[in-house]
């Protein structure tokens, strides 16, 4: 089955324009299929419109937020609700064309786990959207090494096993296909339609980069550091008591051979402070690694995955259904 996701935020007249379309779409692909809206608390009458479209097609699923929690939360919804072990989410600003949906599931059907849509021909504003959006998909492909033109087009293609357990937080819905490659999924990237918007407006601003390097700072820290935060707490630690070694010597050497006191002189406060922040660092990196462990142990989360097998059995002790029995 082909699950289409759709977070919707204020596109009252994109909604059954976006449905016809994307229903064409998929009747030429052959199998079955299912639309889930995502309703991310809309006020402008997009509700009833998603009740009309899902009351007068079953396959169409409809999911309303008490009050608006971003898009990265409705995607996140989509991907819960999905039945689909394809799940494709889009856009609901009729900006991503449906029209590449059969594209995409041809490409994922060659054997690749994640396609991901490049807007190559992209129609926004070229200072405020396609010049951050550039800078941003360089920054990403730089620092967390999967090369991609374009993270922030919402139209990709995943196998519903590459996303399975991934959890969503801020504007991080754009960095799924880094999650499922440190999984081990193929991702590729393809050429995609995109559309000027035609009605309503655009949610997003120059504000929208700033969250996308935060979070960008965040995913490298869980790629790098998760298992081992005390590699980045125990650095800054050790750099801090480091300066403060330096500080004091100098401070020493002012005193002993240029007559110059300690009260002359910031090196002393430098000492202490650099001191504090030291020990404070690398006691946190302590607690960050009793936390890991807490995380992994208490909920028997494993630290590998395992793709497939051959002539092995269940691990004992791996879950309540590989229990011994005597």
């Amino acid at each position: 089955m082909i699950s289409v996701t759709v977070p919707i935020f204020n596109e009252v007249e994109n909604i059954p324009i976006l449905y016809e379309r994307v229903r064409d779409a998929l009747a030429t692909v052959g199998r079955r299929w299912e639309l889930v809206f995502v309703n991310d608390g809309s006020t402008d009458g997009s509700r009833e419109a998603l009740d009309r479209v899902a009351e007068a097609d079953a396959r169409v699923k409809v999911i309303h937020f008490r009050r608006n929690f971003g898009q990265t939360a409705a995607m996140m919804a989509g991907f819960d609700y999905a039945q689909g072990d394809i799940v494709i989410p889009m856009d609901g600003d009729l900006q991503n064309d449906p029209a590449d949906i059969p594209r995409l599931i041809e490409t994922l059907d060659k054997g690749f786990d994640v396609v991901s849509g490049w807007r190559k021909q992209r129609q926004d504003a070229r200072i405020t959207r396609n010049l951050p959006s550039a800078i941003a998909n360089r920054l990403i492909s730089l620092i967390l090494g999967v090369r991609l033109h374009d993270y922030g087009c919402s139209l990709k293609a995943y196998r519903k096993d590459v996303i399975k357990g991934v959890k969503l937080y801020g504007e991080m819905h754009r960095f799924v296909p880094i999650y499922a490659s440190w999984q081990g999924a193929r991702v590729t990237e393809i050429p995609v339609n995109h559309y000027a918007r035609q009605f309503g407006k655009s949610k997003y601003g120059l504000e929208r980069t700033l969250k996308v390097v935060l979070d960008l700072i965040v995913v490298k820290f869980l790629a790098t550091y998760a298992e081992k935060p005390m590699y980045v707490f125990g650095a800054f630690g050790v750099a801090s008591l480091t300066l403060s070694v330096l500080s004091g010597l100098w401070a020493l050497y002012l005193k002993l051979f240029e007559n110059t006191t300690f009260v002359q002189t910031p090196l002393p406060l430098v000492l202490v402070m650099t001191a504090i922040m030291g020990f404070m660092c690398i006691l946190m990196g302590l607690l960050a690694e009793l936390l890991t462990r807490t995380y992994h142990e208490s909920q028997d989360k494993p630290v590998y995955l395992v793709k497939e097998t051959r002539n092995v059995e269940p691990a004992l002790g791996s879950g309540p259904e590989h229990a011994l029995v005597e």
